[in-house]
């Protein structure tokens, strides 16, 4: 078997606010600041916070291209290797066997297994699609999840949520988040990857479809080997903004009902969506390709600490730089990566990860 080999080049750290900085600059700062990571009790719904010392970092570096992997356990389905193709971006993971929902289902964390997120007929939705409407899931696509296994003998840190990006037209889950989860589930995280609606549908529809996931995953911690506080909703590109839409309107108590009046809320409903950790691979909070730097739009989120990555040759890299360049007056910490040179869309390749799930393991202490 092969070992995980983890090279990183040169870099350095960003100045705190106010800092101008170009892809090549050198720049040194780091930022401590007292973050609250909300601990809640699944049971009660009554939430906890702790306050967790935690640095806010600034790295430009150069990417490693390919990752390797220490383990070949999983199906067929999910062995991916770091080449981009276009095959692969088209490439959709299984369906759910039968009727399986997150809501009657019994998961078995030893085996990789994928479940719809809503009963049939009972998904919130606002936007009215018919089999006239054309996209690139059919007009009844149901939005469903996939649960990685761990390795045997790999101890379970956490859980990650992870959505593809796509421009909300279509789920690069081939070149994103599954060559990314293969990554992550041998540092002990637990990922669940999420087909989430796309377009037509809203951001508010998808980061229901988000909060569901999160839910089932709470319900289950015990079953999963995990501490319920140890959840982190990650994305690339569109992806990430849905991830951060489900942090601005989605989490806590919000149920579909607040979208749908029709809709029926179920026991899932009863356990607060609640995630403490955001990755955002080059993406941003905001609305496709307009990132947000609405400082008190973003306090009134509580957004939780958030990790982003991206390149200096990504068309929407000034955007990137604005918004993490405020994220201190916001009042949250980042753990920021810039790999120079390299475009949008590198998925799970450029070295990133090992450093995402060394800070994962810093926000959930373990």
């Amino acid at each position: 078997m092969l070992s995980l080999t983890i090279i990183s080049g040169g870099c350095s750290s960003r100045v705190s606010q106010g800092a101008v900085t170009t892809p090549n600059a050198a720049v040194s700062d780091n930022i401590v600041s007292d973050t609250e990571i909300p601990a809640l009790s699944v049971g009660s719904g009554v939430i906890k916070t702790e306050k967790t010392k935690m640095e806010t970092t600034y790295e430009v570096r150069d990417g490693l291209s390919g990752f390797t992997l220490k383990y070949d356990d999983l199906p067929s389905d999910y062995l991916v290797s770091s080449d981009f193709s276009f095959e692969s971006m088209n490439k959709r993971p299984p369906l759910p066997s039968g009727n399986r929902t997150v809501l009657n289902a019994v998961p078995n964390p030893e085996q990789t297994e994928v479940f719809y997120l809503w009963e049939e007929g009972n998904a919130p939705a606002q936007t009215n699609v018919t089999e006239n409407t054309s996209g690139y899931d059919p007009y009844d696509f149901r939005p469903y999840m996939t649960a990685l296994s761990i390795p045997d003998g790999v101890e379970a840190k956490g859980a990650v949520v992870l959505l593809a990006g796509g421009a909300f037209q279509f789920r690069g889950d081939y070149g994103d988040t599954i060559p990314t989860a293969v990554q992550l589930r041998e540092y002990g995280y637990r990922c669940f990857v999420v087909d989430y609606r796309l377009r037509p549908y809203s951001q508010e529809e998808g980061a229901l479809d988000v909060a569901r996931a999160v839910r089932f995953i709470r319900k289950n911690a015990d079953v999963y080997g995990i501490d319920p506080n140890n959840i982190a909703v990650m994305g690339y590109s569109a992806g990430g903004i849905q991830a951060g839409e489900f942090f601005i309107s989605a989490d806590g108590d919000v149920n579909g009902s607040y979208l749908n009046p029709d809709y029926v809320p179920d026991e899932l409903d009863e356990i607060p969506a609640t995630a403490s950790a955001c990755g955002m691979i080059y993406s941003f909070y905001g609305r496709l390709s307009v990132a947000s730097l609405d400082v008190p739009h973003l306090k009134a989120a509580e957004l939780p600490p958030t990790f982003y990555c991206y390149g200096t040759e990504d068309p929407f890299y000034r955007q990137f730089e604005a918004q993490v360049e405020l994220m201190d007056e916001v009042g949250i910490t980042t753990n920021t990566i810039v790999l120079d040179n390299w475009p949008h869309g590198f998925g799970g390749n450029g070295g990133w990860v090992a450093d995402f799930a060394a800070w994962l393991s810093s926000v959930f202490n373990v």
